[in-house]
Order: C-alpha cells, then sequence, then structure tokens
C-alpha cells in the first residue's frame, strides 16, 4: 500500500474543520514526537485512510467517508462520527 505525507488529509479534513488542519501540531502518546498533522505517514485505501506518527509508526488517528458521514477514529480517545455532504 503506497504511503503518502499527512497533507492527504487536507480535503477530507476541511470539509469538518474550519481551519487548515495540516498545519496543526500533534504529540505522539508512543514516542513523545511533536509532529504536524502534515508530517505524519497516511495510508489510504478506497475512502478510508489511516494517520501514523513519522517517527514509530503509532496510529494517530484513522479517517473514513461513509455516504454522508465522516468518521474521524482516535482509537482508546473514542471517535467522532460527522455528517457531511457531498
Amino acid at each position: 500500500m503506497p504511503v503518502q505525507d499527512g497533507n492527504a488529509l487536507a480535503g477530507p479534513l476541511s470539509e469538518v474543520f474550519a481551519v487548515e488542519v495540516t498545519s496543526a501540531w500533534r504529540l505522539c502518546p508512543g514516542c513523545g514526537t511533536d509532529s504536524t498533522v502534515g508530517a505524519l505517514r497516511v495510508y489510504t485505501m478506497g475512502t478510508a485512510a489511516v494517520a501514523r506518527c513519522p517517527h514509530c509508526g503509532e496510529i494517530a488517528f484513522r479517517l473514513a467517508r461513509h455516504a454522508e458521514t465522516l468518521w474521524l477514529d482516535f482509537g482508546g480517545g473514542g471517535a467522532l462520527r460527522i455528517p457531511v455532504t457531498g
């Protein structure tokens, strides 16, 4: 499966957030690396994506689009089910 950087999430996340999310910072709970969402390693398959820490590979979050719903799964931190159009 090809890998992209976190900038691949700009389109899907722009449907939910009013700000440019790829420039937001994230602290990895696994290794402590501080990086932007745009620096994450993203693996996509169809309408789903898994974003991983660029340093240790731990899953940062999962994103999936189904019909008019966008799922943003933070693993142990729960998930957001967000209605979207288009």
